[in-house]
């Protein structure tokens, strides 16, 4: 959960995480340091004592295999557009779920994620709502796609064998990607936001497994020592 404003929201996503079996709750700057505290949280108590708070998206996420945004959409043109949630989207967070971990993302109560958050998202999901009222509480939200993949996963098709990167993995070839655009003189003042994002968004799509990931960031390093190289000898 990605700055959440009222405890009582994360006490009510503790405790349909416990009624639907997920146990690791990960909240980014919560708007309210007590929300351990939270009383709806009625048999999710476990979940929340054993929440971990983080400062940014990038560090909660560092160590799962797939990163899924949930939005509202509203006006916002996304690309690509969001995965409705239903089988096939649960089919594909569950065939990555027995190869490592998939966060979730979910925005605060009042503006939801941000372009940003996004950029650290594999892809967006949306819950299908009547036209004339498409924001759900947020507690409401985390409840409907926990009982989506809960309902789906008898059924889910078998996992491709793939070892996949994680996303602090990734980062690092991002982060190495954007420092050598910098050094290229590609990236120019005032777009470093832009091209950040950018930069992590190719990326993703690439969908690159361990051993190309791995090998990418050693290619990348390589680079990146030449251009300093370079840098420092002209410097």
């Amino acid at each position: 959960m990605v700055r959440p404003r009222n405890p009582l929201n994360i006490g009510a996503a503790a405790r349909a995480m416990s009624n639907f079996g997920s146990r690791h709750l990960r909240v980014v700057n919560p708007f309210r340091l007590a929300f351990r505290e939270a009383r709806s949280a009625v048999g999710g108590s476990a979940v929340l004592k054993n929440a971990e708070e983080f400062d940014s998206v990038a560090d909660a996420v560092a160590d799962c295999a797939l990163v899924v945004g949930t939005t509202a959409i509203r006006d916002r043109k996304l690309d690509p557009p969001p995965k409705m949630l239903d089988g096939n989207s649960a089919n594909i967070i569950h065939s990555i779920l027995k190869q490592g971990r998939v966060a979730l993302l979910f925005g605060s109560e009042k503006i939801g994620l941000t372009n940003d958050d996004f950029s650290y998202c594999h892809w967006l999901m949306t819950i299908r709502t009547h036209s004339q009222n498409i924001s759900m509480n947020l507690g409401q939200a985390v409840a409907v796609c926990l009982y989506e993949l809960a309902r789906e996963a008898e059924s889910a098709a078998p996992a491709e064998k793939r070892e996949l990167p994680s996303a602090e993995q990734l980062e690092h070839i991002a982060k190495g990607l954007l420092e050598a655009l910098h050094i290229s003189g590609y990236v120019k003042p005032g777009t470093d936001k832009m091209f950040e994002k950018k930069a992590r968004q190719l990326i993703l799509k690439m969908n690159l497994e361990a051993y190309d990931a791995k090998l990418f960031l050693g290619m990348l390093r390589q680079i990146l020592w030449k251009l300093r190289q370079s840098k420092k000898a002209s410097g």
